[in-house]
């Protein structure tokens, strides 16, 4: 029986036409496997190596294995079945791993959320995933405080439980004692770990959820199913080229897709080589951990890379074990990227991609022009890229064009969201990525910008609508409007125009804290403002933002 013809254990996970799964499985790219599957073999084939450092903690492939199998049971002990759903929303620690682990091991995937994502963002998520569970850390460096989880927890009726990373309310589950592989354990526990474990749910069931950058609003859930998944991974840790011998550095949130999977954290846990996971904001303490580790491969957004750069020059780091340094996130200056090889001693490795699917790269063997100039190109053969004009159209090379997907490993659409599904996909299938790209004759991407109206402040999206609606809901505020201004370290920030109410004048500062009241993720706060009369309108009514973009380019221009 083929594996497309297993009943998926969640209905609601949107899946790909029969036609195209099964050239994928003809084609040898999906497997009867779930992602589950080809970690579990990863840490049972090498029990002995290191698999993971966090901080003063080192664990083997075999105690990995042993943590993530408890965890597992203690979480069926709870309730947890496979095709359940938990929200994790953790920083990069041991607990984070072992529970994201364990979750896909028991069939019951993830919902991986950044750990700078706030109540309102967070509130979304829980209303569309409806989780049973939420793993979530407590006290005064969680992004949620205690009142926050209450409410949630009272607001949402699937949540039985929260997983508390530190000290937890009455009633909360002690994650860390949850994920201790040294806690006690009973017999029945104990004799899990070696057993054999039958693979629930089927090649199309969702492995992990993952968020959208939130380009058109609050985050998006994003299914990413087990065939798809598990060779996306298989891809990209070949083209990457990460081995038994790769050491993996996660200095970003290990919950991004692009530190998750591309490969990433998965794929060098899958190939049988080391994570390590950090999450330094000063480059000198990756530096200490690059040489401490002997770290091969690490993955950086455009800024963080700017910033190692700088701190490189002042180093007395030995730095020389770095092979791959991928970038991605956003599009780094061909400058940046002209740097990364002569001071880092790495290879620069350009990643494009998105959650919802297609991964780009520059191959490791290219020539400097195209690792310097270009995102690289799609990940799989399989891989359909269309570049199309606002007719939908396609143009030829050379030209500059919506970019639209679809693949192995490209999802069919959101988790309980077709009104966004109908918006993101074409009725063949194709999703709208919604950035502009041109096609070299080589057939490499560059990717030149965005259609819709999003903010990208150092990788991480901020939709201005979004934005927008919660800044109308300041009692001194009239109207509003938000656009990216250039900044030298981000690329853009959030500037604000704001048309304030008769007799007021809101500050800066008190919009920034009325926006935190409301839950709104830091990143995403205005860092420039400015009051307006009136907002230019265009022909048809709309803010004219290309004018506001004009005005601050105008202002640079004066000032420099």
């Amino acid at each position: 029986m083929s594996p497309l013809d297993v009943r998926p254990l969640d209905p609601d996970v949107p899946t790909i036409d029969r036609r195209r799964a099964e050239d994928y499985l003809s084609a040898g790219l999906w497997r009867e496997e779930r992602i589950a599957d080809l970690l579990r073999a990863a840490r049972l084939r090498s029990p002995d190596r290191r698999a993971v450092v966090s901080g003063t903690t080192t664990l083997s492939h075999g105690e990995l294995h042993r943590a993530v199998t408890v965890a597992g049971r203690r979480l069926e002990g709870l309730g947890v079945r496979a095709g359940d759903r938990v929200v994790v929303q953790l920083p990069n620690c041991t607990e984070f791993l072992v529970l994201a682990l364990a979750l896909i091991d028991i069939g019951a995937p993830p919902v991986l959320v950044l750990p700078g994502f706030g109540e309102y963002e967070l509130s979304h998520v829980v209303r569309t995933a409806r989780p049973v569970a939420l793993a979530v850390r407590t006290g005064n460096r969680s992004a949620l405080t205690t009142e926050s989880t209450r409410r949630l927890r009272k607001e949402h009726a699937s949540l039985r439980h929260v997983l508390a990373l530190g000290a937890g309310t009455a009633g909360d589950v002690d994650l860390a004692a949850l994920c201790d592989p040294g806690a006690p354990w009973d017999e029945q526990v104990a004799q899990a770990v070696t057993a054999p474990r039958r693979s629930d749910g089927c090649a199309v069931d969702a492995a992990v959820f993952l968020l959208s950058g939130g380009t058109t609003g609050p985050p998006k859930v994003i299914p990413r199913g087990n065939a798809g998944y598990a060779y996306m991974i298989r891809a990209a840790t070949e083209i990457a080229r990460v081995t038994e011998d790769s050491v993996c550095l996660a200095v970003m949130p290990a919950a991004h897709g692009f530190v998750l999977n591309c490969p990433g954290v998965l794929g060098t846990l899958a190939a049988g080589g080391t994570v390590v996971l950090g999450d330094p904001t000063d480059p000198r303490q990756a530096f200490d951990l690059i040489e401490r580790e002997r770290v091969t491969h690490c993955a950086l957004v455009p800024t963080v890379a700017m910033q190692w750069l700088t701190a490189a020059a002042g180093t007395s780091a030995d730095l020389s074990s770095l092979r791959v340094i991928q970038v991605g996130g956003a599009r780094p200056v061909p400058e940046l990227a002209g740097r990364i090889r002569s001071v880092l001693g790495a290879t620069l490795q350009q990643c494009y991609g998105m959650s919802e699917g297609l991964l780009c790269y520059t191959r490791l063997t290219d020539d400097e022009a195209v690792i310097v100039q270009t995102q690289g190109r799609p990940t799989s053969p399989m891989d359909e890229v269309l570049i199309v004009d606002e007719q939908g159209r396609q143009v030829p090379n050379g030209t500059t064009g919506e970019l639209l997907t679809r693949g192995p490993y490209t999802v069919a659409g959101y988790y309980r969201d077709p009104a966004a599904t109908a918006k993101a996909f074409t009725p063949d299938g194709f999703y709208r990525t919604g950035d502009l790209a041109t096609r070299t004759p080589e057939g490499d991407l560059v990717v030149n910008g965005r259609v819709r109206d999003i903010i990208n402040r150092g990788g991480e999206k901020i939709p201005a609508e979004d934005l927008e609606l919660l800044v109308a809901r300041h009692p001194a505020v009239r109207a509003s409007a938000a656009v990216g201004a250039p900044h030298e370290l981000y690329g853009e920030v959030v500037h604000l125009y704001v048309v304030p109410e008769t007799g007021q004048e809101p500050t800066l500062l008190e919009l920034r804290r009325f926006l935190r009241e409301l839950g709104l993720a830091f990143f995403k706060l205005p860092e420039q403002m400015e009051v307006v009369a009136q907002l230019p309108t265009t022909a048809i009514g709309k803010i004219d933002k290309k004018a506001l973009r004009a005005r601050i380019a105008r202002r640079r221009a004066a000032e420099a």
